[in-house]
Protein backbone atom coordinates (compact mmCIF):
# COMPACT_ATOMS: atom_id res chain seq x y z
CA UNK A 1 0.00 0.00 0.00
CA UNK A 2 1.62 3.56 -1.05
CA UNK A 3 1.22 6.24 2.01
CA UNK A 4 0.01 9.62 1.25
CA UNK A 5 3.79 11.04 1.67
CA UNK A 6 4.68 8.08 -0.77
CA UNK A 7 2.45 8.99 -3.55
CA UNK A 8 3.07 12.87 -2.57
CA UNK A 9 6.74 12.43 -3.46
CA UNK A 10 6.02 10.56 -6.34
CA UNK A 11 3.66 12.95 -8.05
CA UNK A 12 6.44 16.15 -6.88
CA UNK A 13 8.85 14.07 -8.97
CA UNK A 14 6.64 13.53 -11.86
CA UNK A 15 5.83 17.23 -11.89
CA UNK A 16 9.66 17.87 -11.89
CA UNK A 17 10.22 15.64 -14.68
CA UNK A 18 7.31 17.11 -16.79
CA UNK A 19 8.61 20.34 -16.38
CA UNK A 20 12.17 19.31 -17.04
CA UNK A 21 10.87 17.75 -20.85
CA UNK A 22 8.84 21.29 -21.21
CA UNK A 23 12.23 23.40 -20.34
CA UNK A 24 13.95 20.66 -23.14
CA UNK A 25 11.28 21.31 -25.60
CA UNK A 26 11.81 25.36 -25.23
CA UNK A 27 15.43 25.14 -25.09
CA UNK A 28 15.26 23.14 -28.50
CA UNK A 29 12.59 25.97 -30.33
CA UNK A 30 14.95 28.32 -29.22
CA UNK A 31 18.14 26.57 -31.24
CA UNK A 32 16.19 26.36 -34.04
CA UNK A 33 15.12 29.94 -33.97
CA UNK A 34 18.35 31.22 -33.48
CA UNK A 35 19.93 28.83 -36.43
CA UNK A 36 17.37 30.33 -38.86
CA UNK A 37 18.51 34.00 -37.53
CA UNK A 38 21.68 32.84 -37.73
CA UNK A 39 21.44 31.91 -41.80
CA UNK A 40 19.62 35.51 -42.18
CA UNK A 41 22.06 37.49 -40.83
CA UNK A 42 25.14 35.53 -41.55
CA UNK A 43 26.16 35.48 -38.13
CA UNK A 44 27.32 32.45 -36.25
CA UNK A 45 25.20 32.29 -33.08
CA UNK A 46 26.65 29.30 -30.19
CA UNK A 47 23.58 27.58 -29.07
CA UNK A 48 24.13 26.58 -25.09
CA UNK A 49 23.29 23.37 -23.30
CA UNK A 50 20.18 23.86 -21.32
CA UNK A 51 21.26 22.06 -17.79
CA UNK A 52 18.16 21.31 -16.14
CA UNK A 53 17.31 19.81 -12.49
CA UNK A 54 14.15 17.52 -12.67
CA UNK A 55 16.66 15.61 -14.20
CA UNK A 56 18.96 18.29 -12.77
CA UNK A 57 17.70 18.76 -9.70
CA UNK A 58 16.55 15.15 -9.32
CA UNK A 59 19.42 15.08 -9.11
CA UNK A 60 19.33 17.81 -6.70
CA UNK A 61 21.51 16.84 -3.37
CA UNK A 62 23.66 17.46 -0.35
CA UNK A 63 25.34 15.39 2.51
CA UNK A 64 25.83 16.37 5.81
CA UNK A 65 22.60 16.56 8.07
CA UNK A 66 21.01 14.05 5.65
CA UNK A 67 17.93 13.41 8.31
CA UNK A 68 17.58 16.70 9.37
CA UNK A 69 13.60 18.60 7.79
CA UNK A 70 14.32 21.94 6.41
CA UNK A 71 11.24 23.62 6.25
CA UNK A 72 11.46 26.48 3.75
CA UNK A 73 9.65 29.67 4.48
CA UNK A 74 6.32 29.77 3.03
CA UNK A 75 4.66 32.83 4.19
CA UNK A 76 3.04 34.83 2.04
CA UNK A 77 5.62 37.92 2.36
CA UNK A 78 9.28 37.25 0.87
CA UNK A 79 11.84 36.35 3.98
CA UNK A 80 14.86 38.71 4.29
CA UNK A 81 17.73 37.88 2.34
CA UNK A 82 20.17 35.92 4.42
CA UNK A 83 22.95 36.86 1.75
CA UNK A 84 25.22 39.63 1.01
CA UNK A 85 25.14 41.57 -2.18
CA UNK A 86 27.28 40.01 -5.16
CA UNK A 87 31.07 41.13 -5.58
CA UNK A 88 31.10 43.86 -8.33
CA UNK A 89 31.54 41.94 -12.28
CA UNK A 90 29.52 40.10 -14.32
CA UNK A 91 28.82 36.44 -15.96
CA UNK A 92 30.87 35.03 -18.88
CA UNK A 93 29.35 35.00 -22.48
CA UNK A 94 32.63 32.51 -23.56
CA UNK A 95 31.41 28.80 -24.80
CA UNK A 96 33.70 26.52 -26.50
CA UNK A 97 33.14 23.99 -29.50
CA UNK A 98 34.45 20.75 -27.70
CA UNK A 99 34.74 19.06 -23.91
CA UNK A 100 38.14 19.97 -22.73
CA UNK A 101 41.69 17.68 -23.07
CA UNK A 102 41.94 15.77 -19.87
CA UNK A 103 44.28 17.71 -17.80
CA UNK A 104 44.09 16.36 -14.14
CA UNK A 105 45.44 13.67 -12.56
CA UNK A 106 42.75 10.76 -11.57
CA UNK A 107 44.59 9.82 -8.86
CA UNK A 108 44.99 13.16 -6.80
CA UNK A 109 42.38 14.87 -4.35
CA UNK A 110 40.95 18.11 -6.06
CA UNK A 111 38.70 20.51 -4.11
CA UNK A 112 35.96 23.31 -5.26
CA UNK A 113 35.56 26.39 -3.73
CA UNK A 114 32.31 28.66 -4.23
CA UNK A 115 33.03 31.74 -2.78
CA UNK A 116 29.21 33.06 -2.36
CA UNK A 117 26.95 35.99 -1.06
CA UNK A 118 25.83 33.42 1.39
CA UNK A 119 29.11 32.06 2.57
CA UNK A 120 31.98 29.92 1.47
CA UNK A 121 30.97 26.12 0.07
CA UNK A 122 33.91 23.43 -0.26
CA UNK A 123 32.94 20.55 -2.64
CA UNK A 124 35.35 17.64 -1.86
CA UNK A 125 35.77 16.15 -5.97
CA UNK A 126 35.75 12.46 -7.01
CA UNK A 127 38.64 12.50 -9.71
CA UNK A 128 38.84 9.26 -10.20
CA UNK A 129 35.79 8.20 -10.46
CA UNK A 130 33.92 11.39 -12.69
CA UNK A 131 37.26 12.35 -14.21
CA UNK A 132 35.81 13.95 -17.23
CA UNK A 133 33.68 15.89 -15.03
CA UNK A 134 36.03 17.22 -12.60
CA UNK A 135 38.62 18.15 -15.65
CA UNK A 136 35.60 19.90 -17.27
CA UNK A 137 34.99 22.09 -13.67
CA UNK A 138 38.92 22.50 -13.21
CA UNK A 139 38.63 23.81 -16.71
CA UNK A 140 35.68 26.19 -16.65
CA UNK A 141 36.98 27.59 -13.05
CA UNK A 142 40.29 28.24 -14.47
CA UNK A 143 38.30 30.57 -17.65
CA UNK A 144 35.98 32.08 -14.42
CA UNK A 145 33.07 30.86 -16.02
CA UNK A 146 31.31 30.56 -12.96
CA UNK A 147 32.87 34.05 -11.46
CA UNK A 148 29.29 35.97 -11.27
CA UNK A 149 26.81 33.38 -11.63
CA UNK A 150 23.64 33.08 -10.31
CA UNK A 151 22.17 29.97 -8.22
CA UNK A 152 18.86 29.67 -10.22
CA UNK A 153 16.50 27.11 -9.04
CA UNK A 154 16.12 25.30 -5.71
CA UNK A 155 13.41 23.07 -4.77
CA UNK A 156 12.23 22.65 -1.50
CA UNK A 157 9.19 19.95 -2.33
CA UNK A 158 10.00 16.22 -3.43
CA UNK A 159 13.57 16.50 -4.53
CA UNK A 160 16.06 19.30 -2.49
CA UNK A 161 18.69 20.86 -4.23
CA UNK A 162 20.37 24.29 -5.27
CA UNK A 163 21.16 24.64 -8.66
CA UNK A 164 23.94 26.37 -10.10
CA UNK A 165 26.29 26.62 -13.01
CA UNK A 166 24.38 29.24 -15.66
CA UNK A 167 26.14 32.15 -16.91
CA UNK A 168 22.91 33.33 -18.00
CA UNK A 169 20.51 32.22 -15.52
CA UNK A 170 17.84 31.10 -16.74
CA UNK A 171 18.35 27.77 -16.66
CA UNK A 172 19.43 27.12 -19.97
CA UNK A 173 22.78 27.99 -20.80
CA UNK A 174 25.90 25.99 -20.67
CA UNK A 175 29.29 26.04 -22.30
CA UNK A 176 28.88 25.02 -25.46
CA UNK A 177 29.99 21.51 -25.04
CA UNK A 178 28.97 18.26 -23.70
CA UNK A 179 30.51 15.90 -21.06
CA UNK A 180 29.54 11.98 -20.52
CA UNK A 181 27.64 10.58 -17.71
CA UNK A 182 29.85 9.19 -15.04
CA UNK A 183 29.94 7.28 -11.77
CA UNK A 184 26.47 6.26 -11.56
CA UNK A 185 26.45 3.45 -9.45
CA UNK A 186 28.41 5.40 -7.15
CA UNK A 187 27.94 3.43 -3.87
CA UNK A 188 26.39 6.76 -1.53
CA UNK A 189 23.72 5.98 -4.50
CA UNK A 190 21.30 3.53 -2.67
CA UNK A 191 17.65 3.10 -3.18
CA UNK A 192 17.59 5.81 -5.98
CA UNK A 193 18.48 8.45 -2.96
CA UNK A 194 20.73 11.47 -3.26
CA UNK A 195 22.15 11.55 -0.05
CA UNK A 196 22.17 15.34 1.70
CA UNK A 197 25.53 16.53 0.74
CA UNK A 198 26.00 15.25 -3.28
CA UNK A 199 26.90 17.51 -6.09
CA UNK A 200 26.15 15.99 -9.00
CA UNK A 201 25.04 17.31 -12.90
CA UNK A 202 22.18 18.63 -14.31
CA UNK A 203 21.27 17.39 -17.53
CA UNK A 204 18.31 17.77 -20.23
CA UNK A 205 17.06 13.98 -19.71
CA UNK A 206 19.09 12.84 -22.08
CA UNK A 207 21.94 10.76 -21.98
CA UNK A 208 25.65 12.26 -21.93
CA UNK A 209 24.05 15.93 -22.05
CA UNK A 210 25.64 17.22 -18.97
CA UNK A 211 27.52 20.47 -19.72
CA UNK A 212 27.92 23.32 -16.30
CA UNK A 213 25.04 23.15 -14.71
CA UNK A 214 24.76 21.37 -11.34
CA UNK A 215 23.02 20.94 -7.95
CA UNK A 216 23.62 20.41 -4.84
CA UNK A 217 21.58 18.13 -2.26
CA UNK A 218 20.76 19.43 1.16
CA UNK A 219 18.72 17.11 2.33
CA UNK A 220 18.22 13.07 1.04
CA UNK A 221 16.15 13.04 -2.54
CA UNK A 222 14.55 10.26 -4.52
CA UNK A 223 15.78 10.60 -7.92
CA UNK A 224 16.48 7.67 -10.74
CA UNK A 225 20.50 7.40 -10.63
CA UNK A 226 20.61 9.48 -14.21
CA UNK A 227 23.06 12.71 -12.68
CA UNK A 228 26.45 12.11 -12.35
CA UNK A 229 27.25 12.33 -9.19
CA UNK A 230 30.85 14.14 -8.62
CA UNK A 231 31.22 15.81 -5.17
CA UNK A 232 30.43 15.66 -1.98
CA UNK A 233 30.23 19.39 0.50
CA UNK A 234 31.68 19.89 3.55
CA UNK A 235 30.13 20.28 6.80
CA UNK A 236 30.30 24.13 6.97
CA UNK A 237 29.22 24.63 3.03
CA UNK A 238 26.05 22.43 4.31
CA UNK A 239 25.26 24.74 6.60
CA UNK A 240 25.44 27.28 3.87
CA UNK A 241 23.05 25.61 2.04
CA UNK A 242 20.71 25.02 4.97
CA UNK A 243 20.38 28.98 4.86
CA UNK A 244 20.07 29.00 1.60
CA UNK A 245 17.35 26.25 1.47
CA UNK A 246 15.23 27.92 4.70
CA UNK A 247 14.48 31.01 2.70
CA UNK A 248 12.57 29.20 0.32
CA UNK A 249 11.81 29.63 -3.47
CA UNK A 250 10.21 32.67 -5.04
CA UNK A 251 6.92 30.87 -6.32
CA UNK A 252 5.64 28.74 -3.16
CA UNK A 253 5.06 26.20 -5.17
CA UNK A 254 8.26 24.46 -4.25
CA UNK A 255 10.57 24.96 -7.91
CA UNK A 256 12.07 28.47 -8.27
CA UNK A 257 14.52 31.24 -7.87
CA UNK A 258 15.70 30.93 -4.30
CA UNK A 259 14.31 33.80 -2.51
CA UNK A 260 18.10 34.29 -0.97
CA UNK A 261 20.58 35.38 -3.38
CA UNK A 262 22.65 33.04 -4.26
CA UNK A 263 25.54 34.17 -6.39
CA UNK A 264 29.19 32.90 -6.85
CA UNK A 265 31.28 35.49 -6.74
CA UNK A 266 34.08 33.21 -7.51
CA UNK A 267 35.03 29.57 -8.12
CA UNK A 268 37.82 27.79 -7.80
CA UNK A 269 39.40 24.15 -8.51
CA UNK A 270 42.50 23.20 -6.38
CA UNK A 271 44.58 20.14 -6.32
CA UNK A 272 45.81 18.90 -3.11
Amino acid sequence: MVSQEQRRRQLAREKFLRQQQRRTQARRRARTRNAVIASVLGVVLVGSLALYTTGVLEGDDDRADAGAEVTPSASASKPEDPCEKPAAGKATSKTWKKEPAMAIDKSAKYTMTLETTCGEIDIALKASAAPHTVNSFHFLAGKGFFDHTKCHRLTTSGIYVLQCGDPTGSGSGGPGYTIPDENLKDESLKDNVYPAGTVAMANTGQKNSGGSQFFLVYQDSQLPPSYTPFGTVSDAGMKVLKKIAAAGESTGAGDGAPNATVVIDKATVTES
